[in-house]
């Protein structure tokens, strides 16, 4: 059996297949069309034409794209919703969306905060307003099909926003999409409750690139293979998980290259510096998996609090335009030839200087013509490199925790225009198939759930606290996808809450299997 990994990025689409060992067998790289989905069947064409093996051995399809981040970005294809809020009268001080761009605030019909809601330790504020609920669902009952419902403490109890949730059905039918802020979030209700609004604005977005991905298999003979979606947290999804949670598909294009980073270098724990045409991602593995982001993180100007990576972007790539200053010195982008890059850097017979000439004039690189780029002068090109190498050690040190040095892989396409010997790093990686690191990532990835909640020790102890939790999460991976017994637990964490009364912590526990 094999796995077909694709990854959709603004210049390429890149595909890889790997057969059951978790050897990759080929790769290719077609650019990203304005349809994304042809751009993916004609990689998919070209692996399949490459390869020639049977189609109907290709068990498993895996999709990492970044169509719901554009969507936000880009303020198009967003569905109409409703927004409920639990929590009246404590939470009515900030109304929902106040600090939202007018050019996206239009995606909310109708919002209303009822009363309901809990304390920090799972008291009742006060009960829900079962009337006020049914009222609101009532009224925007053929206007929208998508609801977003969220609640005051509901990382701590959801009862409420299950309850309404219930009656949002009843009352709209089983047909409308609902998004609970308690399966999406974090702590801290209004980045929580813009994320689930975002997550029931993206349903249309979801369906057209679940649908559009299936049928673009199809349409290449791919008809036995099960197919799954990447995730922020470097880990994979179902399509009809996929279709619940699609806001979890943001940022999945550095985590996948994250994750084929340390599958290509079977290194662990390592800085991950993924070079495209316009930008440099950098980020960390740990044990195996990105690491997450600590803060709120926002997305096309919308203050968010749900689990992403913890990425740094800079803007070098391989287009990254090169230029003499007046005074003899020389910047590197952040501006960038981008997808034309083979018909505008000099070594492809274009007109513009840009870092991957660089990289081949002074022999780094094997690119085009070299001959087209030898009447650079040296030390011009010498001071564009000193430029890049002090980007990227910059980078390097925003990355770390700490002042010791650090493993670093090089990926993506771009990564030809990096030196070898970085400041900073114990050692530089740059693994075969670097080019594709996205896709391999998509293809080999796990399952997993992540249970996080506020819990009083005093109450219920550490101990039990912890396996209750570690149950919780191995049920939420298999809910995903996973096979339980290959579920293993890869992260625990609780931390101490001093503002909270009593022994409070947050716990939090990750697991993740393989593909079920």
């Amino acid at each position: 059996m094999y796995k077909l990994g694709i990854d959709v990025g603004g210049t390429n689409t890149d595909a890889v297949l790997i057969d059951s060992e978790l050897n990759v067998v080929a790769e290719v790289k077609n650019p990203t069309s304005g349809n994304v989905f042809e751009g993916i069947m004609g990689a998919v064409q070209a692996l399949l034409d490459k390869t020639q093996i049977d189609r109907s051995q290709i068990g498993q399809a895996m999709l990492g794209t970044t169509q719901c981040t554009n969507a936000i970005v880009e303020r198009k294809h967003l569905a109409k919703i409703g927004l409920l809020r639990i929590g009246a009268p404590a939470t009515t001080g900030v109304l929902p969306m106040v600090d939202w761009a007018e050019d996206i605030q239009f995606i909310c019909e109708k919002s209303a905060i009822i009363r309901g809601g809990f304390e920090y330790d799972g008291k009742e504020l006060a009960p829900l307003d079962e009337e006020a609920a049914r009222a609101f669902f009532t009224e925007l009952k053929g206007k929208v099909q998508s609801i977003a419902i969220s609640c005051v403490f509901s990382t701590v109890r959801a009862d409420h926003e299950l309850r309404a949730a219930e009656i949002c059905r009843e009352v709209m039918g089983e047909d409308v999409h609902i998004s609970i802020s308690s399966e999406i979030g974090s702590m801290g209700l209004i980045e929580r409750e813009n994320a689930t609004i975002l997550n029931a604005a993206l349903y249309k977005v979801a369906e057209r690139f679940t649908e559009g991905f299936a049928y673009s298999l199809a349409q290449e003979g791919v008809t036995n293979a099960e197919i799954y979606l990447s995730q922020n947290d470097g880990t994979l999804m179902t399509m009809d998980y996929a279709r619940r949670y699609p806001i979890l598909t943001v940022a999945c294009g550095p985590t996948n290259s994250i994750r084929g980073a340390s599958y290509l270098s079977r290194l662990d724990n390592a800085i991950v510096i993924d070079v495209g045409g316009t930008t440099t991602d950098l980020g960390v593995i740990q044990s195996g998996f990105p690491r997450e982001s600590g803060v709120a993180v926002t997305i096309g100007g919308v203050r968010t609090n749900f689990r992403m990576p913890d990425v740094y972007s800079i803007g070098l790539g391989g287009g990254s335009i090169v230029r003499e200053r007046p005074d003899g010195s020389v910047s590197v982008g952040p501006d960038s030839v981008g997808y034309e890059i083979t018909k505008k850097a000099l070594v492809f017979g274009g007109d513009t200087l840009t870092a991957t000439d660089v990289a081949v004039r002074l022999g780094m690189a094997q690119v085009g013509d070299p001959e087209k780029v030898k009447h650079i002068d040296e030390n011009l090109a010498r001071k564009a490199m000193d430029e890049i190498r002090e980007l990227v050690e910059d980078s390097i040190d925003v990355m770390k925790v700490s002042s010791d040095d650090l493993d670093v892989i090089l990926v993506g396409g771009g990564s030809i225009i990096l030196p070898e010997k970085l400041a900073g790093a114990r050692s530089v990686t740059k693994p075969n198939f670097f080019g594709t690191a996205n896709a391999i990532g998509s293809a080999i990835s796990k399952v997993s759930g992540t249970y996080e909640a506020l819990i009083n020790y005093d109450e219920l102890p550490r101990e039990q606290a912890l396996e209750k939790a570690k149950r919780e999460a191995v049920d939420m991976a298999v809910s995903a996808g996973a096979i339980r017994e290959t579920v293993e637990i890869i992260e625990v964490e609780d931390v101490p809450l001093a503002y909270y009364p009593g022994n409070t912590c947050r716990v939090k526990v990750k697991a993740a299997g393989e593909l079920a």
